[in-house]
């Protein structure tokens, strides 16, 4: 982990969801080193009950969780503003995929992923946070760029 170089994107809100001890501390390490802030839940009730309050930029979320699923989290969650959203599973089939981006996942990672994959998402989700900042203070938003699937 020591190799891990200070990232270039901005500094975000990331909160991870994982019921995994060790999966969930490496994460948050990484993140941590990459400059971002980071929340966590091992469950998707302490999920839901932090994430309103957390006012994260980016959501990771484990699909297969103790207590529901990452796409129930997405079904049930409410905030006052939707956080970019990646999902992280051991399974990557496409209905597992088709079934994340229905419940508003913007990515689909298959474990293990890359510290390379976490980072170009979380430029993504830094970029798409910027746009938002620009179009509340201009009152219009920028053309947007068609979407790709990871």
């Amino acid at each position: 982990m020591a190799s891990v170089p200070p990232a270039s994107t901005p500094s975000l809100r990331v909160f991870v969801v994982e019921d995994h001890d060790d999966m969930r501390e490496m994460l948050a390490a990484v993140l941590t080193l990459l400059g971002h802030e980071v929340h966590c839940a091992a469950n998707m009730q302490e999920a839901l009950a932090a994430l309103p309050a957390a006012d994260a930029d980016v959501l990771i979320s484990d699909i297969g969780l103790p207590d529901g699923d990452g796409w129930e989290l997405m079904r049930r969650l409410r905030t006052p503003r939707r956080p970019y959203a990646i999902a992280m599973s051991g399974f990557g089939l496409c209905n597992d995929r088709e079934r994340s981006a229905a419940v508003g996942f913007r990515h689909h990672l298959v474990k293990p992923m890359t510290i390379e994959q976490l980072e170009a998402l979380l430029a993504e989700a830094a970029h798409e946070r910027a746009r938002a900042a620009f179009a509340r203070h201009s009152g219009h938003a920028p053309p947007v760029p068609p979407c790709t699937t990871t």
